[in-house]
């Protein structure tokens, strides 16, 4: 029984491997999709840890490990993807590198924070209610949910967002970037489900639900940006 919760993770582990099995081959879609499995399977191991009490510095480490993976290794991928003809770089370019080939490899700076984040995290005792910095999880979606709303949605903006280098480049660093602040984010973890004390939580859910009613799934890419603006907004608020 108290192997559960790491079998749990190995399954995030395995989403995430699987998904960028699907990313080199052009399916960022369906990589996507195994991502955001990836993130039910994270969800899970924490909750039967905590339901089976099988709590395990192993446990800990491994579900580190299939973080970056899923949520730090695999989005990265999938950006590089959509940058390399974003660029114009062709397959008959061969291994000449230029600026274009760089360019494309400022990628690599999504997993990188995404691993200095997960470190940090594992030592931050501060962070058991609130976070310092963007979850690696929240940088996940931010990116498969541009991807899956662009495919479903077909709008313009997403299109174009999604061939532009410039637009993909500035995502890829500002949520690299975010992921090694110290800007304090709400926590989606309910101690209880009264409303007093979760205010920022409802609100928040509340936002997603209503959005996404209005909108569908073209609504999905602003989830992420709805979360700082409310974590940031509940932070002032509380200073205040």
């Amino acid at each position: 029984m108290r192997n559960i919760p790491n079998l749990i993770t190995s399954l995030n582990l395995t989403s995430g491997f699987i998904a960028l099995v699907f990313a080199s081959k052009g399916d960022l879609v369906t990589a996507s999709w195994l991502i955001l499995a990836a993130m039910i399977f994270d969800f899970f191991d924490g909750f039967a840890a905590r339901s089976l009490k099988a709590y395990s510095d192993i446990g800990k480490e491994l579900d580190s490990l299939a973080d970056l993976v899923s949520f730090g290794v695999a989005p990265a991928f999938i950006i590089y993807k959509m940058l390399v003809p974003a660029l114009n770089i062709s397959p008959e370019s061969g291994n000449a590198l230029t600026i274009k080939h760089i360019l494309a490899f400022v990628t690599v700076i999504m997993p990188v924070c995404a691993a200095l984040r997960l470190a940090v995290f594992n030592l931050d005792t501060t962070q058991k209610t609130s976070f310092r910095g963007l979850p690696t999880p929240a940088n996940a979606i931010a990116v498969i949910t541009v991807v899956i709303a662009a495919h479903i949605t077909g709008l313009p903006f997403l299109a174009w967002f999604t061939g532009s280098a410039t637009a993909l480049i500035t995502y890829t660093v500002i949520l690299s970037l975010l992921m090694v602040t110290r800007l304090p984010l709400l926590s989606l973890k309910f101690a209880n489900l009264r409303f007093a004390g979760n205010e920022p939580r409802y609100i928040l859910i509340g936002l997603v639900l209503a959005s996404f009613i209005f909108f569908g799934f073209a609504s999905t890419p602003f989830v992420i940006p709805a979360y700082l603006l409310v974590s940031l907004g509940s932070t002032l608020f509380i200073r205040s």
